[in-house]
C-alpha cells in the first residue's frame, strides 16, 4: 500500500498498516455466535503473547511511536478511519522501525463490536476523540453505552479505558455515561458490582513535560489555552 504525498514524497503502508478491507465478510451467524466473526489482532505480531493495547484515532501516530519505544514488550494497535493519517502514521512506524505496532484502516468502534475476542487487550487508549458537536451528530460520537459494553468485553479483568478530550460539552456526556457504568445495578448494563471502576488518569510515561498524552491534538489545544479532561475507566 503506497499513498503519493506529493512533492514526490510516498508513504510506504505496506509492512504496518492494514486494511479492513481485506477481512472476509462477517458471517451469517456473527449475531448469535460472535466468535465466528473474530479477527483476533494479536496474531498479526512476531509474539502474540505479549500484553496487547489499543489506540482509538491513532491519527498521526505520535502516541503508539513514543509509547511504544519505551514498551518494546507490548504489541499495539491503532485505528483510524482517515485513510491520509492512517497511511501518514504506518509509514512513521515503518521508519521507525517499530515491530510492536500495527496501524489499522477501519471504522474502530464495528471492529471493536464485531472482530476483537474476549479479553485480549491490557488497555484501550481514546485521545480526543471527534465530539461530534452538533445534537444531531452525537450518535457518532465514540462513546456510547453500546461502546463502553464492548470496551469491557474486550479488556482483560483489570484492563483499563483510559480517556481524554478537551471538549467541555462531550466531556458531561461522558460523565453521564461514565456514571452509569460504575453505578451497581444501573441501566444498561443491572450489574453488581458494576462493570467499571473509576480511577485518576495517571500520564504515559511518553508525554512531554506539562503534557497529558502527548498527541499532535493535545498540542495544538494546548497552544490555543483549552482545558483538558481525563479519566480511566478499570475493568472488573
Amino acid at each position: 500500500m503506497s499513498f503519493g504525498l506529493g512533492k514526490g514524497r510516498t508513504l510506504d503502508a505496506t509492512s504496518h498498516g492494514i486494511e479492513a478491507a481485506v477481512f472476509p465478510a462477517l458471517p451469517d451467524e456473527a449475531v448469535t455466535n460472535p466468535a465466528s466473526a473474530w479477527i483476533d489482532p494479536r496474531g498479526w505480531f512476531a509474539d502474540p503473547a505479549r500484553p496487547f493495547e489499543i489506540e482509538i484515532g491513532s491519527g498521526k501516530g505520535t502516541f503508539l511511536l513514543q509509547q511504544a519505544e519505551l514498551q518494546p514488550d507490548t504489541n499495539f494497535v491503532g485505528i483510524e478511519w482517515a485513510k491520509e493519517f492512517f497511511a501518514y502514521a504506518a509509514d512513521r512506524v515503518r521508519r521507525r522501525g517499530l515491530e510492536n505496532v500495527r496501524l489499522l484502516h477501519a471504522d474502530a468502534t464495528e471492529f471493536l463490536r464485531w472482530r476483537v475476542p474476549d479479553g485480549c487487550a491490557r488497555v484501550i487508549h481514546l485521545y480526543f476523540s471527534d465530539p461530534w458537536p452538533k445534537a444531531r451528530h452525537h450518535k457518532r460520537r465514540v462513546v456510547q453505552d453500546g461502546f463502553l459494553a464492548q470496551a469491557h468485553r474486550v479488556l482483560i479483568p483489570g484492563g483499563e479505558l483510559r480517556i481524554v478530550t478537551d471538549h467541555a460539552d462531550y466531556w458531561e456526556w461522558m460523565e453521564r455515561h461514565f456514571d452509569r457504568w460504575t453505578a451497581p445495578g444501573s441501566e444498561p448494563h443491572r450489574r453488581t458490582p458494576a462493570p467499571y471502576e473509576r480511577l485518576a488518569f495517571e500520564r504515559p510515561a511518553s508525554a512531554g513535560t506539562g503534557e497529558v498524552v502527548g498527541t499532535n491534538f493535545e498540542r495544538k489545544y494546548a497552544r490555543e489555552g483549552r482545558p483538558f479532561h481525563s479519566t480511566v475507566l478499570k475493568a472488573r
